[in-house]
């Protein structure tokens, strides 16, 4: 049964409702109070008999993972103690940050040390790969935040979008496929139990990826598309027509503030309307402005930690 104050569910809409009922449904059924949010005093959720809270410190170790255009990406491996074979995430972080978001934000090095001990402390093997042209892989081609802002200077609106699907179904496409394939060589991953995070660009990265590999566990999707969900008519049409065909459970997360909450909302209602599993949690807005919305995953872990084991476990430990 759910707490006190949270009103969540998964299950189906009977009949034929209409596009825009469903998504008001998604909605009311999905929102979660601020009472029932903040962890507190709560346990986080189970973690396994076989991994040692105390030890779970989260220290990275750094890798390499080639592509299968034969490029190295750089990459960091948070491993649990314990004997394994553990269940494993690959986290697809954003399309890179320009020269203002890293001085504000700092660089993805920082984020990937503060996600890591968090899925560390769940029994969880977290690869956090940098994709071309971020973080430990910035000698790598450029960034893709870099690609599509020039694009956009130079061409528009619309040559950005057609470069972002691009970019998503292409190079960093392949750099997440070599991520899944590093996990499953990995002796202390358990093979069959891998599930995906992403965030932002990410996030759309993410639901791609559900659509191409049925064997995917389950995947989180923190501030879908950021504010292209709402400027790419190309990308809307694009991850619609993925969830309709994926097979893997999606939990879909924003703050209330985050650059826009449409992608989550809509996503989610065609996932009712085709009754697949899945879950719609939009948070209580954090921070000050849709940036602090935007950046939710890693400035709100308390927040959000509980319900996204919650989930995990129950695709990737049955």
């Amino acid at each position: 049964m759910a707490a006190p104050g949270r009103i969540m569910s998964t299950v189906p809409i009977a009949g034929h409702a209409s596009f825009g009922e469903m998504v008001g449904v998604a909605i009311a059924i999905s929102f979660l109070s601020a009472a029932t949010l903040v962890v507190g005093n709560r346990a986080p959720n189970s973690t396994p008999a076989n991994v040692d809270v105390s030890q779970s410190n989260g220290g990275a170790t750094r890798v390499s993972v080639t592509t299968s255009g034969n490029e190295t990406l750089g990459a960091l491996l948070f491993t649990p103690p314990g004997t394994g074979p553990f269940p494993a995430i690959l986290l697809n972080h954003g399309s890179g940050r320009t020269r203002e978001q890293l001085a504000r934000l700092g660089p993805y090095e920082r984020t990937a040390e503060g996600q890591g001990p968090v899925f560390v402390r769940h029994g969880y093997v977290l690869l956090y790969i940098f994709r071309h042209g971020v973080g430990l892989s910035a000698d790598v081609g450029q960034s893709a935040v870099d690609l599509m802002e020039a694009q956009m200077s130079a061409n528009g609106q619309h040559a950005r979008n057609v470069l972002q699907l691009q970019l998503l179904e292409g190079r960093e496409m392949a750099d997440a496929e070599a991520g899944v394939a590093f996990l499953r060589r990995r002796p202390e991953v358990d093979p069959a139990r891998i599930a995906v995070v992403g965030h932002s660009f990410g996030g759309s990265l993410t639901v791609l990826m559900t659509e191409r590999d049925a064997t995917l566990r389950a995947a989180v999707v923190f501030s879908l598309a950021g504010y292209s969900w709402d400027n790419s008519p190309e990308l809307r049409e694009r991850l619609l027509g993925a969830v309709r065909r994926s097979k893997t459970p999606l939990f879909f997360i924003h703050a209330a503030n985050d650059y826009s909450t449409n992608s989550g909302r809509v996503l989610d209602a065609e996932l009712v309307r085709l009754g697949k599993p899945h879950r719609l949690a939009i948070y209580p807005a954090v921070g000050q402005t849709p940036d602090d919305g935007h950046d939710f995953p890693n400035n709100s872990v308390p927040v959000w930690e509980h319900d996204v084991f919650e989930f995990l476990n129950s695709y990737t430990r049955r």
